[in-house]
């Protein structure tokens, strides 16, 4: 199996003018429809959010498209693919994405505290997940 870094997503995702990106692009292509069994660590596909977002701009229903794609790669193991498709889940719902794959990696616990009241725990509070997101004051 071969664990596969953010820019090598970034790579296959992303179109690219100048040279050495092509260059790469054509790589990450070749490596990811090859076959062989891949890995993308959940931390991996946080940055590769980020990065699509941030870096290149990309609207969410881009990232959407991106992260979704990602998600059917048959070669392709995600680590905690459940916790993963929650947060893309949230996305799609207008959460952010970190807030989401932070969320979605504390099922385990009773509640999750945080200091951001409006964007993350009155709107997961509205939603009813689970666990409880408390503000802490």
């Amino acid at each position: 199996m071969i664990g596969l870094d953010t820019n090598v997503l970034a790579r296959y995702y992303v179109a690219s003018s100048d040279a050495p990106s092509q260059q790469q692009s054509v790589l990450a292509r070749k490596l990811i429809e090859s076959g062989k069994r891949l890995y993308v660590s959940k931390s991996v596909v946080l940055e590769l959010e980020w990065v699509l977002r941030g870096y290149y701009k990309s609207q969410d229903a881009d990232v959407l498209i991106v992260l979704r794609h990602l998600q059917t790669l048959p070669n392709v193991e995600i680590e905690d693919r459940l916790g993963v498709e929650q947060a893309i889940d949230a996305l799609a719902d207008g959460f952010d994405f970190a807030d989401a794959l932070h969320h979605a990696s504390y099922r385990q616990c009773s509640s999750v505290a945080t200091f951001d009241d409006r964007k993350f725990a009155r709107r997961a509070a509205a939603r009813g997940w689970k666990p409880l997101v408390k503000v802490l004051v």
